[in-house]
């Protein structure tokens, strides 16, 4: 019997509050495929209430009017609450959507604590004001960094508590205040975050947070007490939120899909590229927006590398993802199980090959699990090749030259993330200024805090993460001073 973890509050205006109906969302392990938590329900009537509250909190209550030091020495606070309870939520998150421990521990416990004393260290050494000699008449302007207001932040279920705190952390060091909307299959761990804000002292109304499903996002979205939205989603959620915010004339950060090419060089050294890309291509089990899933590698050792990322795939551990030596863990939910079955059915369809994969893997008969797939034989123009399965599955492609190489990469709807592997490290900076995308790693693909991240094309609009994600959440006020 599984024991479950039942929410009845909403983290509203700085305390718990009862919502304002009895419907509940269920929280479903992708290990046991069964109800491990349940969440109340958000309605209309609690989006407005914390709307209200962050409202209240950002022009009543004054968070936009403290100093930076006073808003770091907050959000040090709420950093160190958080990384006491970093096992805490790393677990939660494990057992909510399926990511591997290991993995959980660095992205869901840690790296939220360390950007939330990132950006706490950058609002107090980052001028509000600065003075510049005006042009053509004499005189000066002095530009202002603002807060912008209301942040409306929606988070996505694969990596709920970091990509949260992609918006949060910034958007609070900035004087923002924010309504967080986690999504439907991870809300567990959202309670953890709320308990820590408490534990803090984070003013009241700063940090609010509600349950909810797509019709609960598009209150929020379009709500008239909202003046950002930030978002982490699939590009077809994102067009949506884009129109609404596009119809308000409302400032919006959208974080969407990816089809992310791995270009093998022929300088490449084989053993370390397809080792390198167990990483780079299956991070939490393919569910990583910006996955090299295309790997582009030369016509004539075609072959070599196939049965090489073939071997590596067939060899990772499968299993629980609350052990440590588990690689590749369950998808989040039946649902998307489902999705990504169906996409690797298009694929045979399609006429690929499937070296190993191709369904539910051996042994296991509980669980959302999907055998770790590779396709060969794929032409780029098939679904498979061009559409984001948001899985274990990999697509291996045939390139004759560097330049057929790039073009391939290229042809893409999708512009997130890449990565080149080569033995010469200017040869890869250079292959990478050629890729159209907002991110590229050269035998190597990691995020950095203080470098901005995201998309072109479909896969989003502004950036996250560096000054210029604090940016993002400030407005510029020019004030012209006569000579």
């Amino acid at each position: 019997m599984t024991t479950e973890s039942v929410r009845t509050s909403l983290f509203i205006g700085g305390s718990w509050r009862a919502p304002t109906s009895d419907s509940t969302l269920a929280v479903v392990s992708p290990v046991t495929e069964q109800t491990i938590g349940r969440v109340p329900a958000a309605t209309t009537a609690d989006v407005d209430a914390a709307v209200h509250a962050a409202r209240l909190a950002f022009r009543g209550s004054g968070w936009r009017d403290l100093t930076p030091g006073e808003r770091a020495t907050h959000l040090h606070r709420f950093a160190d609450e958080l990384e006491a309870r970093s096992e805490d939520r790393a677990t939660t998150v494990t057992s909510e959507n399926g990511m591997p421990i290991a993995l959980a521990r660095f992205a869901e416990g840690a790296a939220p604590v360390q950007l939330l004393r990132y950006y706490a260290d950058l609002i107090e050494i980052t001028p509000v004001e600065e003075r510049r000699v005006s042009r053509p008449l004499p005189g000066t302007t002095v530009v202002r960094k603002e807060p912008i207001g209301v942040v409306a932040a929606i988070a996505p279920w694969n990596f709920p508590a970091v990509l949260s705190m992609f918006k949060i952390a910034p958007a609070l060091a900035a004087g923002c205040t924010v309504v967080l909307k986690p999504s439907p299959e991870t809300s567990l761990d959202s309670y953890v975050l709320a308990e820590a804000a408490e534990a803090a002292g984070l003013p009241a109304g700063v940090l609010n947070i509600v349950n909810g499903g797509a019709d609960i996002g598009r209150h929020l979205v379009a709500h008239p007490g909202v003046d950002k939205v930030a978002f982490t989603g699939s590009t077809a959620a994102g067009r949506e939120i884009g129109r609404i915010c596009g119809e308000l004339i409302r400032p919006v950060t959208l974080e969407l899909g990816g089809k992310s090419a791995a270009l093998v060089l022929d300088d490449a050294d084989p053993e370390q590229t397809v080792a390198g890309l167990a990483t780079a291509s299956l991070l939490n089990t393919g569910q990583t927006c910006y996955m090299s899933t295309r790997i582009l590698v030369p016509a004539g050792s075609y072959d070599s590398y196939l049965d090489a990322i073939t071997g590596m795939c067939a060899d990772l551990t499968i299993g629980d993802p609350m052990d440590e030596n588990t690689a590749i863990g369950p998808l989040a939910s039946a649902r998307h199980r489902d999705r990504v079955l169906a996409m690797i059915e298009r694929g045979r369809a399609e006429g690929a090959t499937i070296t190993t994969g191709g369904g539910t893997p051996a042994g296991i008969d509980r669980g959302f699990f999907v055998a770790p797939t590779v396709f060969g034989d794929v032409a780029n123009t098939a679904a498979i090749a061009r559409e984001e399965v948001f899985g274990p599955v990999l697509t291996v492609l045939r390139y004759r030259d560097l330049d057929e190489a790039i073009a391939l990469a290229n042809d893409s709807a999708y512009g997130l993330g890449g990565t080149v592997w080569t033995a010469d490290t200017e040869r890869g900076i250079d292959v990478a200024r050629r890729i159209e995308t907002g991110s590229f790693g050269v035998n190597y693909f990691n995020l950095d805090w203080g470098s901005p991240f995201g998309g072109v094309k479909a896969s989003g609009i502004g950036r996250e993460l560096g000054p210029e994600g604090l940016a993002a959440y400030q407005h510029l006020k020019s004030i012209f001073l006569a000579a």
